[in-house]
This record gives structure tokens, sequence and C-alpha cells, in this order.
């Protein structure tokens, strides 16, 4: 039977279980059929905490430089400060990691020269079917006379740390006690270098690099997983807490209160920031599940906002196209143009810092302003047949006079005061709900009601 690897080449990155559906070897294939593909002469390689990641990243190295590339390996790092080597040294990369999945997982995010995306439609799709095909096959012989490329290692961190402080004054911030949950995962390893020197009174939680995760997953979209930073944020009577994604490209905020600020108010007050920074113009990207309150904030700042479908390869894309200064998503990647268009939490994170640190107020005050609306966070729902539930939401609100429907990404219905999307998840059997409104009692009948539909 012909190797399939559709099951661990997904959209937008390779990821699957070690070693049951993918391991060392199968990464040598990648390594070698990557090169091919972008057609490097040399390349820039990083790994996270996971036990599986130097193994199948220096693997990865073997079959690149096997085929005459050379080959740049940065180690431990996050996969933002993968971006910044790749867009620093103007090299194609490979990130190896399964960012929040469990311990057993892993995979590569890919990246040409400058940290431009590689997905099923820029390149993911050839090389996956050359390793399929090399796997069936064989690797074919390398050119007669080819050199083996060289393999050198680079310690990026503290250019990585350079280049965000370069790009957020926090020089004249006043100190701020900051509790920052790494979740054992990359944050533990840059938060270090990049805040060392700042005003701050840093109060860490798992910083320990163990891609065994022993304290809880490390994915903050969960809420379950930011209880402890709450709690923490409390107890230490902090002015705010951070918590990081396992790969560390995404961060979330928790408030004094211990509350969490949903990443729509911090894709607003980053907008503001990054339009006053460029002169109060500028095209900002967000994706169609953002609240209203930021194309609201953008204009209001001088901004021209661009509503986009979820997901960073789409965002990357507009952002190239639009020529856009900042981007943001409700899931918490947040992507900048003087970051080569990359997404990077902890730019992010220092935007909010200076933001807090440059008034008195507190941030729950800070943020009230970037905050207008009532939302219910994604709700998702195991259906048998999503393209029948998905018509039937359809049908019902396309007979309201009152409603306008679109179909950029699922479908989102807008109300005089609400709206909703519905999207089909592209690996499991859900739908995903997101609903906005005015007001908590028109939020509640709105979301009851396109649930009911959903789950009949």
């Amino acid at each position: 039977m012909a190797a399939d690897l559709s099951n661990i080449v997904k959209a937008y990155d390779v990821r699957g279980v070690v070693p049951d559906q993918w391991d060392e070897t199968l990464a040598e294939l990648f390594g070698a059929a990557f090169v091919e593909v972008v057609d490097a002469t040399a390349i820039v390689i990083g790994h996270d905490m996971r036990p599986s990641s130097p193994g199948l990243s220096a693997a990865f190295a073997r079959g690149a430089a096997a085929r005459g590339v050379d080959v740049t390996l940065i180690g431990l790092c996050s996969t933002d400060q993968l971006y910044y080597a790749s867009g620093s040294l103007g090299l194609p990369g490979a990130m190896f990691t399964a960012s929040h999945n469990p311990a057993q997982y892993n995979g590569i995010k890919l990246c040409r020269a400058g940290a431009a995306p590689v997905g099923q439609d820029t390149g993911l799709s050839q090389i996956r079917e050359l390793a399929e095909k090399w796997t069936d096959d064989g690797v074919p012989a390398i050119a007669e006379g080819t050199v083996p490329g060289t393999v050198t290692e680079l310690d990026s961190l503290p250019g990585y740390a350079a280049h965000l402080l370069g790009l957020v004054d926090l020089s004249t911030i006043r100190p701020l006690k900051v509790v920052v949950d790494a979740g054992n995962g990359m944050g533990g390893h840059t938060v270090p270098t990049v805040f060392a020197g700042l005003p701050l009174d840093v109060v860490p939680m798992y910083f320990e690099l163990d891609g065994s995760f022993p304290n809880h997953e490390a994915n903050p979209l969960d809420p379950k997983n930011v209880v402890d930073l709450q709690a923490r944020v409390l107890a230490e009577g902090a002015d705010l807490g951070i918590a990081f994604d396992g790969d560390a490209d995404r961060c979330f905020i928790i408030d004094e209160r211990g509350v969490g600020v949903s990443p729509s108010a911090i894709t607003a007050l980053v907008a503001a920031r990054e339009l006053a920074r460029n002169g109060g113009s500028g095209t900002v990207i967000h994706n169609l599940i953002t609240s209203w309150s930021v194309p609201e904030v953008v204009r209001e700042h001088g901004g021209t906002p661009v509503r986009t479908r979820v997901g960073h390869s789409f965002i990357k894309e507009e952002m190239a196209k639009a020529g856009a200064i900042f981007g943001g998503e409700h899931s918490a990647h947040y992507y900048f143009k003087d970051f080569w268009n990359a997404d990077t939490g902890m730019l992010a994170a220092l935007h909010v810092l200076a933001a807090l640190g440059g008034q008195q107020g507190t941030l729950s005050d800070l943020v009230s302003s970037y905050d207008r609306y009532a939302g219910s966070g994604e709700i998702n729902s195991t259906v048998d047949d999503q393209k029948a539930r998905l018509a039937a939401v359809k049908e019902t609100y396309g007979a309201r006079e009152d409603v306008t429907l679109d179909e950029l990404d699922g479908l989102t219905a807008t109300g005089a005061d609400w709206w909703f999307n519905v999207r089909a998840s592209n690996t499991e059997p859900l739908l995903r709900l997101n609903v906005e409104a005015r007001d908590e009692a028109t939020l509640a009948t709105v979301r009851d009601e396109v649930l009911a539909l959903i789950r009949a």
C-alpha cells in the first residue's frame, strides 16, 4: 500500500503522535523534501522542549545537509524566535513543536525566507507528496559531486530579545508586578532574557522546560489551564498575569482582578498603539470572529480595518497583500509588520506592559474602553452532519428581513444588536459557534436559539 501522510500533514503544519504516526526516519525525508520544494541553499532549524524534538530536528537537518544545504541550528527556541531567525537571516526555517498538544505529539511549522508561511497551497502539499513517494520508492540518489552542507549552531535569543525591545519603548514605564505562567513551555526560555533589566517584578510559574507538562496543558485558551495563574495574580497582588502556550507564540492576559482579558480587547489595544506608532494611519487585519470593538477602535485611531478568514496563513497573506501594520485573531495570535508579518505573543505582551506602565490606572480600567460588547467565546458542538446543521441555521436566519448573511468563513449572520458565526472544524465532527451582542440578555437569546438549531 502506498504511503499516505494526510493524517499528519495538516493545513498549516505537520503534526502527529511520535513514534506511532511519524519518527526520525520520516523527519529526515521531510528535511530533504523541504529543501527541494523551497529550493534552499541554506536553512535554519529550531525546536521546543518536547523529549522527541532534539532527535526529530537533528534528523530533519541530516536530510537537508545531505543534499548540499547549509544548516543553522538555533536549538531550544519559541516559535516566534524561529520566525525571528528566518527573518533576520533571510533563510527558510523549520520549527519542531506541537504547540499546545499533549506530550506524545510533535510537529513541524515551516516557513520560507523572511518567515513567510508554508501551508497546503504554498508548498506543504508538495512536501507531503515527495515524502510519500520517497517512502515508497526510496530517496533519489544525490547528484554526483554534491558536497554535504555545513551544520553550525547559533544562539539567536539575544538578537530576538533586542529586536522586540527595539519595537516597544518600555524605558519609562512605572514598576509593575507581573505573574508569568510558562506552562513548562518555551516561555520559560524566552521570558528571562526578554524581561531582563525592565522595571518588572516577575513572579515565575512553571518555567522549568518539561515536555510532559506536569502542571497543566500548555493551552491557555482552555479556562482550566489559567486557574493557577488567576489565583497567583490575586495572591501576589500583581498588576497583571501573562500565560504563554507551549511554543510561546501566543500570549493570554489576566487583569489585576484575576479576570481574563479577551484577545479582541488586546487586539484593539495593540492596534491603537501600532497606529499611533505609524503616524495615525495604516491597515489592521482582524479575523471575522474578533469583536465589533476591533474595527471600531481601528477607525477611531485613523486606521483601515480589513476582515479576513480564521487561520494564520490567511492573516499573513492578507497582511502582505494590504501592507498591513498589524493583525489579530480571537485565538490570541498577534501579527506585526515589523516582525516579518509573523505572529509573536511576546511582542503583544510587551505592548500591554508598555500601555499599562505608561499610566497610573489598573489593567481592567485600561482595557474597558476596548471591550465594549458581550461575547460568548467559542462554543463547540459535536454533530453528525455539519453541512445539514449549517444549512438549517442558514435557512432560519436567511428568512429574516433584518438579518444579513455572509459566507466568508462558515456562516456569519448579523442583526442590529448582535452577530454570530458558525464554522465547521476541519479535523473533528464539530461546529464552532461565536456570538456577540450589545448586552448579555440579547447574547443569551441569540446563543440559545442558534445552539438549539445546531444541536437539533
